[in-house]
């Protein structure tokens, strides 16, 4: 059973440093046309508008992937229970043990709900979103030693 929490668990942190090498793809490119406004938003190409689509969809997948599956693996992980545990219980849980903000956290959730001013947002908060994932991945290194 734990052999398949590991597998599991490893092919989750493979694919996020997939979606963390595509999103830092795309913010390098987009690094010059940052800040967007609504002006220069109506004007992009669509190499451009494709390079912010990678950006809406990886920081997503990124979140995605964090949240629903390495969060919890963290918690599994060092042997805690989570059978009951809402998904603010973990986010409570990972802050006590001083793996993350909660509060930054949630604030990243809000990032995705909107559009045209967010992209702005998420290109600059896409370092706390890897930032968290970093700092749970040194979390994890750590207990399995």
């Amino acid at each position: 059973m734990r052999k398949d929490i590991d597998d599991t668990f490893n092919k989750k942190i493979y694919e996020c440093r997939k979606h963390i090498e595509k999103l830092s793809d795309a913010k390098e490119y987009l690094k010059d046309m940052m800040p967007l406004t609504l002006e220069s938003y109506q004007k992009i190409d669509k190499i451009q508008s494709s390079f912010i689509d990678q950006l809406n969809f990886r920081f997503s997948k990124l979140q995605d992937t964090v949240g629903e599956s390495i969060l919890k693996g963290v918690l599994i992980k060092s042997e805690e229970n989570i059978e009951r545990m809402t998904f603010l219980d973990i986010l409570n849980r990972l802050e006590k043990l001083d793996i993350l903000d909660k509060s930054r956290w949630l604030e990243l959730r809000e990032v995705r709900n909107e559009v045209v001013d967010n992209i702005n947002l998420i290109y600059e908060k896409s370092d706390d979103l890897i930032s968290i994932y970093n700092d749970v991945y040194k979390f994890v290194q750590k207990i399995e030693k």
